[in-house]
């Protein structure tokens, strides 16, 4: 099944969530994060600001703030560029893409991010993701040496081949639907 196609199935799986199953996988990801030994040694963590279909990070963000960590956001440029940059709840903005992000233009090396909670649709066994189609998590995450956590749903475990350009995550830890 090529990509297309893959994204368009997980979208409506992850459409046909219910609002409180949507929350107790939302609070089960905090916690699985919260409990790595990357996140307790971590100094600042990046997630995205996510979408109403998607994982909700904001318990993954205010837990982190709560643990005195710095929080970090995807700001999305033309070209495929994308940069993390501090979080600021009273400054934010709806981008082209229909996703909250920051004002702010003050990036953060990539060297100074400890953990990227990398968002997607599918993934496979090896750890190798489709995302909605931009590349923009590739390309960043090609040079990044820190850790990469997802946390999906049983569903959106999907059998397809990585493309060359493809970055695996390092850990892709599963949520057991009851369904």
């Amino acid at each position: 099944m090529e990509k297309s196609r893959i994204r368009k199935s997980m979208l409506a799986r992850l459409k046909g969530l219910s609002v409180e199953e949507r929350e107790v996988w939302s609070v089960w990801a905090c916690q699985v994060i919260c409990q790595q030994e990357a996140y307790q040694r971590a100094s600042t963590i990046a997630t995205f600001l996510s979408m109403p279909h998607e994982v909700d990070t904001s318990y993954l963000i205010a837990q982190a703030k709560q643990d005195g960590k710095q929080v970090v956001v995807p700001k999305v440029y033309g070209k495929g560029r994308m940069v993390f940059v501090p979080y600021d709840a009273n400054d934010l903005a709806l981008s082209t893409f229909g996703v909250w992000e920051p004002r702010s233009d003050e990036v953060i090396d990539p060297s100074e991010i400890d953990i990227i909670h990398v968002p997607g649709l599918a993934w496979n066994e090896a750890g190798y993701r489709i995302g909605y189609g931009g590349g923009f998590y590739d390309r960043y995450l090609l040079d990044y040496q820190g850790m990469t956590v997802s946390t999906i749903c049983d569903f959106q475990r999907y059998e397809f081949s990585e493309e060359e350009f493809d970055q695996a995550v390092r850990e892709v830890v599963c949520y057991e639907t009851t369904d």
